[in-house]
């Protein structure tokens, strides 16, 4: 990352709530310092966060663009249990792993790690999780602080790092079980001609170096 992009990443409020148009806060300020974004993208950070960034690129201060949001007030998500189905789909969208819980079991959220994201609820199929508001009528950096900010952004790092390691280890084990598969592929093949066993072989070790050549760019 630039020292112009991790100067911006450092003004963003790091909610990770994609609403910029980006996948998270480091994707938007990489963006910015590429002119590929305008400093205006940021509904957390609101008016302040826009004036934040003007100051680190030397840009002239613009309204929030209406088409990524408007500034409100802080919200931490909450889920009604009574409707609650245990279906983990929150958990898995939840980009600081604010919300705990397992299969078929109860989920609930961990205020203060909860940064108002939104990105639960879309994904909740029995619309059991609300927004609820918490900084009254405060809104943009007066209703966030960088120290929860910085917080958020180490969780949700820890978070990413956590999910690489549980992709990897997912890919790994299915490439040891096609490994196996491909050493004595004629017996898992009702096909036996040498040439298609090894257009076979071919395709499935051209999918494999796809996935692990996926896995490998996902956290850059």
């Amino acid at each position: 990352m630039s020292p112009l992009a991790q100067a911006l990443l450092d003004a963003l409020p790091q909610t990770q709530c994609t609403r910029c148009g980006y996948p998270d806060c480091a994707a938007y300020a990489k963006a910015i310092a590429r002119n590929d974004a305008d400093i205006n993208q940021c509904p957390p950070g609101g008016q302040a966060g826009i004036e934040r960034l003007a100051k680190i690129t030397g840009r002239v201060v613009r309204p929030l663009n209406p088409t990524n949001g408007v500034e409100t007030t802080r919200t931490v998500a909450w889920i009604d249990e009574s409707w609650c189905i245990g279906c983990t789909l929150c958990i898995k969208a939840c980009p600081t792993d604010a919300i705990v819980g397992s299969n078929k079991l109860m989920h609930t959220v961990i205020e203060e790690h909860c940064t108002g994201c939104d990105l639960c609820l879309p994904v909740c199929p029995v619309d059991c999780i609300v927004m609820e508001n918490v900084s009254g009528s405060k809104t943009g950096w007066q209703a966030w602080s960088p120290i929860e900010a910085n917080n958020a952004r180490i969780r949700y790092e820890a978070s990413r790092a956590r999910r690489k390691v549980e992709k990897d280890k997912t890919i790994e084990r299915h490439s040891k079980k096609i490994q196996e598969i491909m050493t004595d592929i004629k017996s898992h093949s009702s096909i036996t001609e040498p040439l298609v066993l090894d257009k076979k072989r071919n395709i499935i070790e051209a999918a494999l170096a796809r996935a692990r050549a996926k896995s490998s760019t996902s956290t850059n």
